[in-house]
């Protein structure tokens, strides 16, 4: 019983170790393609769009989002990208073509202050929630936003976006990146090993006790 109690908090402590999620700048991407809008019209539909194997899908009550070139030049955004027209309350999906396990945007909302949660990404693989994380947007230069990069210990193939829609009336995505990366083993992996080798030393200690 005891030898049961002990691995199952092993699965337990490296099933949390493995299911982290951190933010990461774009310093932490390989030299991959970065995905981009150029070439596509203005007023190109999004829902169903695939470009460079991501297809893109959306539900953002009555809104739509479409290819064009607003907000205009941010530090993270640059004409052609992903707009948002109407209503941006709702999801922008991402299936990925493979699985990865990082990826990342640049973004910009509609507004010109600091902005928290003004968007958050979360990791699906297949059904399965992998972890989300939520990104302040700040003035980049004018209008607020930055770059939203998560990297998880675990793989997905889909990801899910949204935006602040109670601060902002509009969003913009560009420069999307993603891939599957070596990721060091975290320092949790070693405290855990720890952890369960105190555990299995003192069960082997035990019965040599109750001997004599």
């Amino acid at each position: 019983m005891r030898v049961s109690i002990a691995v199952l908090s092993l699965t337990l402590l490296c099933g949390a170790a493995l299911a982290s999620v951190v933010a990461v700048g774009p310093g932490v991407f390989p030299a991959t393609p970065v995905l981009t809008f150029t070439g596509l019209a203005d007023g190109t539909e999004v829902n169903g769009l695939i470009v460079s194997g991501v297809q893109f899908s959306y539900s953002l009550g009555n809104g739509n989002i479409v290819i064009d070139g607003g907000p205009g030049t941010t530090n993270n955004v640059i004409p052609q990208n992903v707009v948002s027209i109407g209503n941006p309350a709702g999801v922008l999906t991402l299936l990925l073509p493979s699985q990865s396990n990082i990826f990342g945007y640049g973004y910009a909302i509609l507004n010109t202050i600091t902005v928290p949660n003004a968007t958050t990404i979360t990791l699906f693989l297949g059904a399965t929630n992998q972890g989300s994380l939520s990104y302040t947007g700040v003035v980049d230069p004018v209008f607020t936003g930055g770059f939203a990069g998560i990297q998880s210990t675990l793989p997905f193939d889909r990801v899910q976006l949204t935006f602040n829609s109670a601060a902002a009336p509009a969003f913009a995505v560009d420069n999307i990146r993603f891939a599957n990366v070596v990721i060091p083993e975290p320092s949790t992996w070693l405290l855990t090993l720890g952890a369960v080798a105190l555990v299995f030393v003192g069960l082997r200690r035990k019965p040599s006790a109750r001997q004599s």
